[in-house]
């Protein structure tokens, strides 16, 4: 059974969230109202996966996903909350979260988060996380089918592969690389990668 700690400062939140997962199976190890609290909590019971709101009365959930990840490789994080910005999802995303789900959303995507969780932790998925990253990738003034060829360099495909795999020929994914490196300020695929990952432009 996986279990799971509730972090937000609304006790009704809490006590819905309480109810719901446990009808579905999960073990609710515990809750939280704040920061400090959480911390507590996650630290005594260890649990698979923590359900966490990014506003929090002494800090930001971005704090705890942070001190979280930092302590533990294998601990699922889910951010439940009603801000899906695209920066608060890229931020959720670098902090170490590996799911971002919005307050609005039926609880099956809730639950669908924290069974991918619990199983990828380092891994992330989040509906608009492709619209964050496109929006992120704008100030580099890639085009979309840039923006495509980028997000494969990551797996090391090679030229011949993200041809096929994007139905294009090799002549124009080399014309596509050549443009993404110079808007990139790169010379290489390597670099390309180094670069797009520092600024959240691909997930691997």
């Amino acid at each position: 059974m996986t279990r799971v700690v509730i972090v937000d400062d609304h006790a009704v939140v809490r006590e819905g969230l309480y109810r719901a997962l446990s009808t579905h199976g999960f073990e609710i190890s515990a809750q939280a109202a704040t920061l400090a609290e959480a911390r507590a909590q996650i630290a005594h019971v260890n649990p698979d996966v923590i359900v966490v709101d990014l506003n929090l009365p002494d800090g930001t959930g971005f704090d705890l996903i942070s001190w979280a990840r930092g302590i533990s490789k294998t601990i699922g994080i889910v951010v439940l909350t009603f801000n899906d910005s695209d920066a608060h999802v890229l931020a959720a995303m670098k902090a170490g979260a590996s799911a971002y789900i919005n307050k609005s959303a039926p609880i099956m995507e809730l639950i669908a988060a924290i069974e991918y969780s619990a199983k990828s932790p380092l891994s992330f998925t989040a509906k608009s996380l492709s619209g964050a990253i496109r929006a992120k990738n704008e100030r580099f003034d890639l085009t979309a089918r840039e923006f495509d060829v980028l997000g494969l360099l990551p797996s090391g495909a090679s030229t011949a592969e993200i041809a096929l795999g994007l139905f294009l020929s090799q002549a124009t994914i080399k014309t596509h690389l050549a443009s993404i490196f110079r808007k990139l300020e790169v010379t290489n695929r390597t670099a390309a990668v180094t670069k797009a990952r520092k600024h959240n432009l691909v997930v691997d």
